[in-house]
């Protein structure tokens, strides 16, 4: 098993959506501190984490898992609660010192609210001054906001930008499809579907957005 340094202030909380344990999630959760989330738990034995919280009303967490991992501290709520237990496991992590959190098994799964509420809370945190990637393994996701900023994508690998405002300002460069202080309205389809040529360099005026890529996806389309 992983044991993260405790002064770390990265914090993976690992959530109930699908995960592949990827080479680059594993880069993500190297060296990471890390917290379960209900049934999100069910990805630390693939990851060779032993997380040092356990969250949530354990309605999503079978007997089998429970008995798995019975030395893990846990911390129970009642099913009838205001906030989700991924949003209950953030929490605990921003309280332990995150300053930046991988949401893994945020992205896919059952629930399309859960992740789409995901989403917009990964959006909200990084207004808060957190750095914040969502991940299923096989994708990854990262708000956009204000300023500039770059993302490690491979070369040939598929992204999209969904704009959950409208966005001006918008520069995107080293990619297929570049563009240069464009105004994207609410609703545009006008980037979906680019190609990374390597690491993305990204500026934004003003809005939000989410980055959401493909970074084992080189087919180019």
């Amino acid at each position: 098993m992983i044991t993260p340094a405790s002064t770390d202030q990265t914090f993976v909380v690992l959530l109930g959506g699908t995960l592949a344990a990827t080479p680059r999630l594993r880069a993500d959760v190297a060296g990471a501190r890390v917290v379960a989330a209900d049934g999100g738990m069910r990805h630390a034995a693939g990851l060779g984490v032993a997380p040092e919280l356990w969250v949530g009303d354990f309605d999503s967490t079978p007997p089998e898992l429970l008995a798995a991992w019975p030395q893990i501290e846990r911390q129970p709520y009642p099913a009838a609660k205001n906030e989700t237990d991924g949003a209950l496991a953030v929490s605990v992590a921003t309280e332990r010192g995150a300053r930046r959190i991988v949401l893994a098994g945020a992205l896919g799964g059952e629930r399309s609210d859960h992740a789409l509420m995901h989403l917009i809370h990964a959006v909200s945190l990084e207004e808060q001054g957190f750095a914040i990637k969502l991940t299923s393994g096989e994708e990854e996701a990262w708000p956009l906001l204000p300023g500039t900023r770059e993302i490690d994508l491979p070369q040939g690998s598929l992204f999209s930008i969904l704009g959950l405002s409208p966005l001006s300002g918008l520069s995107i460069g080293n990619v297929r499809y570049p563009l240069t202080d464009f105004a994207l309205p609410f609703g545009s389809s006008r980037t979906i579907s680019n190609v990374a040529e390597g690491p993305i360099r990204l500026s934004l005026a003003s809005g939000r957005a989410i980055l959401i890529a493909r970074p084992y996806d080189l087919s180019g389309a």
